[in-house]
């Protein structure tokens, strides 16, 4: 590269131009401009998408000239072989899989055939005598679909979650089909903002849904709530990261123009299908159970240290996060340490293993607690595979202070603040997954077996 400043000294060369500067030692990115580097007179700037603002990806016309000696397909292959350890780095996702794999279907097998012999030795039991030396989760029956306490947040935060889940899911599906490839900068945040905004009617609908068979009323504050809860905790957290940007001058701080665009988007879309998810959630008639609720609680008896909710909820997002943490490491140096991710097929099926990962573990520690006559299971669901997000966290404490170089209060303080939102995200995710898989299991085998 070189500065050439004679107007059209090069009419054979095609435009260049730059997006942001780094630093290791920084998560502050600056604009090109904003360096002592050769600068162009004629400001002929192009306009970035949604998603390289949020990134602080601001494009300059920049007056260097390169000379063009790699084909246009082979574009990328310089950023693709400086990759550190690509063969390992294939290598232990593979071996990640194959673990994850392994221990899904252990799970899977030990489940149908203790579940098969319960049902069978439940629905043998013709006699009186019998149906009183009732056992394990059949003497729960009458109580395990009663009502949770705090239905109304538990609810709220299904109905995001499942917003979260298809933005995921549909986003990842995309970039695996290389609609979202690295040469499109900015098109993954891009599309998964979109695919959020759009997504409003199925989260007021499951909160909406769960909260009519939860037995609550305040219908009004359950649809302003799903609206407002979990994107206003993340846009809170986000305007505050962003004021950090502006008071150091950084090119990743959001104009206030595209800040209020977004601001238009929430209210003007997102809110408004919320509402007919909610009103299409509250009009439809109840989820109807298999099993009639008692209307005196049964007495839950003394509990053994591994069935109480703490230990089970401490163990229960060991599993799902074993699956994840090497895919984990690369996304993060991808944000943090500026390299490139392009293994979206990998991606996508960690995400896949993932989803059956949370499931298998919060069914299968369900299943302990209803055994030992515990029936509380519809928060301990979600938060058993949602402890996954505290694991996260741990994780994203340690690669902070033994992978990166950062220094300075505002990069620190940065760094941890988008950590928290990716948390709370994620948190959202898993123990969505979580609760949809014990309420599908919960009804199924109370479903199948006599109960008089």
């Amino acid at each position: 590269l070189y500065c050439a400043r004679e107007e059209n000294s090069w009419p054979s060369f095609p435009d260049l131009f730059v997006n942001r500067l780094d630093s290791v030692e920084s998560v502050l990115p600056y604009e090109y401009t904003a360096f002592d580097f050769c600068t162009v007179e004629t400001e002929k700037r192009p306009s970035e998408n949604l998603g390289q603002v949020l990134f602080g990806e601001r494009i300059e016309p920049s007056p260097y000239k390169e000379e063009q000696k790699i084909r246009w397909a082979s574009r990328w292959d310089y950023i693709l072989e400086s990759m550190p350890h690509t063969n390992i780095q294939w290598f232990s996702i593979m071996n990640s899989l194959v673990i994850v794999l392994f221990l899904s279907g252990m799970v899977a097998m030990i489940m149908l055939r203790t579940l098969h012999k319960d049902i069978a030795r439940y629905n043998q039991m013709d006699s009186v005598e019998d149906a009183q030396e009732e056992f394990g989760w059949k003497l729960v029956h009458g109580d395990v679909f009663r009502p949770p306490r705090k239905g109304m947040l538990l609810s709220v935060f299904l109905g995001s979650g499942t917003q979260i889940f298809i933005m995921t899911f549909v986003t990842l599906f995309f970039a695996c089909l290389g609609f979202l490839s690295p040469a499109n900068r900015g098109a993954l945040m891009t599309c998964a903002v979109v695919l959020w905004v759009l997504l409003g009617t199925p989260a007021g609908y499951v909160a909406a849904r769960f909260y009519k068979s939860f037995g609550g009323e305040k219908w009004k504050t359950n649809v302003l709530l799903t609206a407002f809860l979990c994107p206003g905790v993340v846009f809170a957290d986000f305007f505050l990261m962003n004021l950090i940007l502006w008071g150091e001058g950084s090119s990743a701080a959001m104009p206030f123009g595209t800040l209020v665009a977004i601001l238009a988007l929430w209210f003007c879309i997102s809110v408004p299908l919320t509402f007919i998810g909610a009103y299409f959630g509250f009009k439809k008639a109840g989820i109807e159970h298999p099993v009639r609720t008692n209307q005196i609680p049964r007495q839950i008896p003394e509990q053994s240290f591994y069935t109480k909710p703490l230990p089970g909820i401490v163990m229960g997002g060991i599993l799902p996060f074993g699956c994840i943490f090497i895919q984990l490491f690369f996304i993060l140096n991808s944000i943090w340490s500026h390299q490139m991710y392009y293994m979206f097929g990998f991606l996508f099926l960690v995400f896949i293993i993932l989803v059956i990962t949370c499931s298998e573990a919060t069914i299968l520690l369900c299943y302990f607690h209803l055994c030992a006559e515990d029936y509380h299971w519809q928060w301990r669901s979600f938060l058993t595979s949602g402890f996954t997000a505290a694991y996260f966290l741990v994780y994203a404490v340690h690669y902070f202070f033994s992978k990166l170089q950062i220094t300075g209060l505002a990069s620190t303080i940065l760094y941890f603040g988008y950590t928290m939102i990716m948390a709370l995200i994620f948190f959202l995710f898993t123990g969505t997954i979580g609760f949809f898989a014990c309420f599908w299991f919960v009804t199924k085998i109370y479903s199948v077996v006599k109960v008089d």
